[in-house]
């Protein structure tokens, strides 16, 4: 049976606090991390299955094709550490290549990742599985009873975009200095497009991920025991070229004010709240962000379109 460890409870009041100051700022904003409730994740899958969201496709393709080579980079045998595992079937898809000695997932959702590894565990009786409740933007310290051995950390779907550059090269030294001195990382990454695949991909056509974004309000009204209608909000999606990502925000249809436990703000018509950043690499910026976090012997595939991108790094 599959094991489950919480290892970071979460603090009311700091999340309380978070979301307060965030919501009190000049430009108010909300931390993607508090997309992913229980109904945020299931929307997240669905974006997963949209025509016009081409990343979970093409890494996937990638993956496929360059099974061989990915798998002799990463070697066998590893303990698979999956970041940001959400329903597990990425690292699943790997492991006739990668036969990873042990699988633990990691994921701020808790309750959707202990059901996901419950039905993975059903598929891999005899591999060892533990999953890891955690916020891994802010720590990696994992606990002891993740089983020892070489470690192979994986994280797919161009998640990384989601950090600043400057905040991405802190997290990848984080997970360096995690993957111990025999340790790599298995890395997915979106890469610069034409501005119009990337806006459909993020505002697409049945409206999906409009709910997802959305639903953060569901949910900061569950955290904050705040006010928001979701129907006072519309969904908004473009590409900042400057900085070379997507934002995703929601903007206020009516004047309204909107209060929570403690505060309260007024929002005008058109005001957006910013709730999520998607930043888009060339190759060669990509593979120098690796370098400076201390990784080494870097090993990159892609797409035949170049749209996306897989790197294999070791620890330099």
């Amino acid at each position: 049976m599959a094991r489950f460890i919480q290892i970071a409870v979460q603090d009311a009041a700091a999340i309380r606090d978070e979301l307060t100051a965030g919501l009190s700022a000049p430009t108010a904003a909300i931390a993607p991390k508090h997309f992913y409730d229980l109904l945020g994740s299931k929307l997240f899958e669905a974006i997963c299955e949209l025509p016009e969201y081409y990343p979970t496709r093409t890494e996937a393709a990638i993956f496929a094709d360059q099974q061989a080579a990915i798998g002799q980079a990463a070697g066998s045998g590893r303990v698979l550490i999956d970041l940001g595992a959400g329903n597990c079937e990425k690292a699943a898809s790997l492991f006739p290549v990668l036969q990873p000695s042990a699988y633990v997932p990691v994921d701020i959702s808790t309750s959707f990742l202990q059901q996901a590894v419950e039905r993975l565990q059903a598929q891999y009786p005899a591999m060892p599985m533990l999953g890891v409740g955690i916020d891994f933007s802010t720590t990696l310290e994992l606990p002891p009873e993740v089983p020892s051995g070489r470690r192979l950390f994986f994280y797919p779907g161009s998640s990384i975009g989601n950090f600043t550059p400057q905040e991405a090269v802190a997290f990848l030294r984080r997970v360096c200095h995690a993957c111990g001195s025999d340790g790599s990382l298995l890395i997915g990454v979106d890469l610069v497009k034409d501005p119009a695949t990337l806006q459909q991909a993020y505002d697409d056509a049945l409206g999906v991920t409009a709910c997802f974004n959305l639903n953060v309000l569901n949910n900061v009204n569950a955290l904050l025991h705040a006010d928001f209608r979701l129907s006072g909000w519309r969904h908004q999606a473009l590409f900042n070229a400057v900085d070379s990502r997507i934002e995703m925000h929601l903007e206020a249809r009516e004047d309204q004010r909107v209060g929570w436990d403690g505060g309260a703000r007024r929002f005008e018509r058109g005001q957006r709240i910013h709730t999520e950043n998607s930043y888009k690499y060339s190759r060669a910026a990509f593979l120098a962000l690796l370098q400076e976090a201390g990784f080494a012997g870097i090993e990159a595939w892609t797409d035949p379109q170049q749209w996306f991108m897989v790197c294999h790094a070791r620890v330099g």
